[in-house]
């Protein structure tokens, strides 16, 4: 059994890291190659491959752009430019600093947040607080309880412990006018 695991394994075929940057360099594209054109190389180049080409080259490019031997720039691939400056990213650019005087040290930056109070020092005086003008607080007034007596309403054993007025839920029963006879 172990001769049949040989049967499937192409004739030595170089790594596919050496085969993309053969074909990136035989491509030779003015703003690189995409992944199209590369498979297409890779599978006129060398005959047998293996049956998850496709697979193996988005793994091996994707491995290749983030060690930073490919850059990838508009959905192509070229080869990095040793002398080439590093692209910029998006957003806003950071702003140049400016170069300092020989002469000048520069004093370390206040830390953040409010300073601590010093135990030792003058204690501070009262804040004033200002007043709004009229003599009234601000806000809703408090609910005021009514007295026991109230003015023509309910007799106070039927109000209720639990809830606020002195008044029965629900709507008012209509009142009956008395009916007065017309003779005629």
């Amino acid at each position: 059994m172990a001769t049949g695991e040989f049967i499937n394994k192409p004739p030595s075929l170089p790594s596919y890291p050496e085969m993309i940057l053969k074909a990136i360099e035989a491509l030779n594209e003015e703003n690189g190659s995409n992944k199209s054109s590369i498979s297409k190389h890779i599978e006129s180049t060398y005959g047998g491959l293996p049956q998850g080409h496709k697979v193996l080259l988005n793994v091996h490019l994707a491995k290749m752009r983030d060690s930073g031997e490919l850059v990838f720039w508009k959905n192509n691939y070229t080869k990095r430019d040793p002398n080439a400056p590093p692209r910029r990213g998006r957003g806003r650019p950071p702003k140049p600093k400016d170069p300092l005087a020989p002469g000048i040290i520069l004093s370390p930056p206040r830390p953040r947040g409010r300073p601590p109070k010093d135990p030792n020092g003058p204690p501070r005086p009262p804040k004033f607080k200002a007043s709004t003008g009229s003599g009234r607080p601000r806000g809703r007034p408090r609910k005021m309880a009514r007295p026991a007596g109230s003015f023509g309403g309910a007799p106070p054993s039927t109000v209720r412990a639990g809830g606020g007025s002195g008044r029965p839920r629900g709507r008012p029963p209509k009142m009956k006018t008395p009916l007065t006879e017309i003779s005629a």
